[in-house]
């Protein structure tokens, strides 16, 4: 959530955030009612029972009608005291309730509107001229099939729609893949973890996924628990409730997991292929950091992406996501979109988000300032690798025959330098 004294010292700051965002800025204002109608509940509660604990000393010492008095008086002050009480308590979660409805405060320059205002930050390679080649581009499911790298219609049977078998060399892709990205986070001081993907409702919360995206989480009821759409959550959680060390600057960690989205709304939206599933595989790096030094950090997750991307050797843009599409715990989000051939377009394939001290205010993580004062963290995150760049390269490096050339960096992994089709 954010700052209560930021919105208290600069409620027009917070106004703008939410407007840029398409939100409602007279949220501000009802906040601001309700935190004035808490103080003044707990302070007339407080006065109430001061008097009532003084009134309770001369009853033991009054006598006759002067006791009978002061008995009646007690019994009024009870019930004043009770609904004081009540009102305060009310108070105190109509002003949590609205708080948490307020997504994160808005980096300055980032970009107003929708998910269609985004800007673009940077072009990055050219895409393949697939008609002077001389051929059609197949699609990323038709050259799967031919592979025998991935299996749709037996997943459907199993599972429902949106779910899949990824098999052979499909299988094989994959993981070689996340053994690139992983090799890469240890080298850049990342601390591999592999995360639990069922959270507590704290936890789901906490990181922010329970705000306006509760209806895309899949819930288990009989134990109170949820699966996570991103080891982010996880993470977010490891270090809830928690002083941590950033003296020797941010704490690192990339999580692999298997991830689970049921992608609500998004009837009739990508239902070929593999872009858009309910289950998928994920290495995300996630951040601690001192505030001061997260859009440094901002800067650093996107160029290990960058990085990452190079190694699949795709055509990829950079846009700056607007406030109106970020989620509620993004002060600012770069997303790194890969040109897709038969699409004609650019398609997300990494997020970096700095959530600045969000998430980390709502699960309890602080650490010691260089004057050993407690101060709230901030947190980042950002993808590394995930089942969805089986697209973009299989489509980039395509050949006429239905094969796809394997990038160099996963060959060592993967031990071949070609996938051929096997029918």
């Amino acid at each position: 959530m954010i700052d209560i004294k930021l919105l208290r010292e600069d409620p027009d700051t917070v106004r703008a955030s939410q407007r840029a965002r398409g939100e409602d800025a007279g949220i501000v204002d009802q906040i601001l009612a309700a935190e004035e109608q808490r103080r003044s509940s707990l302070t007339a509660y407080e006065q109430l029972r001061a008097e009532q604990k003084s009134i309770g000393k001369d009853v033991a010492r009054a006598q006759g009608e002067e006791k009978q008095a002061l008995l009646a008086r007690t019994k009024d002050l009870s019930a004043r005291v009770k609904e004081l009480d009540a009102s305060a308590t009310a108070a105190q979660q109509e002003f949590d309730t609205l708080l948490k409805r307020v997504g994160n405060i808005i980096e300055p320059g980032v970009p107003s509107g929708g998910e269609d205002d985004y800007a673009v930050r940077e072009i990055i390679g050219t895409p393949r001229d697939f008609a002077a080649e001389g051929f059609e581009p197949k699609d990323h499911l038709d050259l799967a099939e031919g592979l025998d790298a991935l299996d749709m219609a037996r997943g459907a049977k199993v599972a429902g729609s949106r779910f899949y078998f990824l098999k052979g060399v499909g299988a094989r892709l994959e993981m070689a893949l996340f053994n690139v990205a992983m090799q890469q986070a240890v080298a850049a001081g990342f601390v591999p973890m592999i995360t639990p993907t069922l959270v507590t409702p704290q936890v789901m919360a906490g990181a922010g996924f329970l705000d306006a995206h509760a209806d895309e989480v899949y819930r288990l009821e009989a134990d109170d628990l949820y699966l996570t759409g991103t080891s982010e959550v996880a993470l977010a959680g490891y270090h809830a409730e928690e002083i941590i060390d950033l003296s020797n600057g941010p704490i690192r960690y990339a999580g692999s997991s298997t991830c689970y989205r049921r992608e609500a709304g998004s009837y009739g939206k990508d239902t070929r292929g593999i872009i858009r599933v309910h289950q998928f595989n994920k290495i995300e790096m996630f951040v601690y950091c001192d505030p001061a030094d997260a859009a440094a950090e901002h800067e650093r997750l996107l160029g290990w992406e960058q990085q990452m991307l190079a190694n699949i050797e795709v055509p990829y843009r950079i846009i700056d996501t607007a406030a109106g599409d970020l989620g509620g715990p993004a002060a600012r989000k770069y997303d790194c979109e890969a040109w897709v051939p038969t699409q004609g377009r650019y398609r997300e394939l990494t997020s970096t988000s700095n959530c600045t001290t969000f998430q980390a205010r709502r699960l309890g993580t602080r650490f010691r300032d260089a004057d050993g004062r407690t101060q709230v963290a901030a947190t980042l995150n950002g993808t590394l690798a995930t089942t969805r760049w089986l697209v973009a390269i299989l489509e980039n490096h395509q050949q006429p025959d239905g094969s796809v050339v394997v990038p160099e960096a996963l060959r060592p992994f993967l031990g071949l330098d070609v996938l051929t089709p096997t029918r």
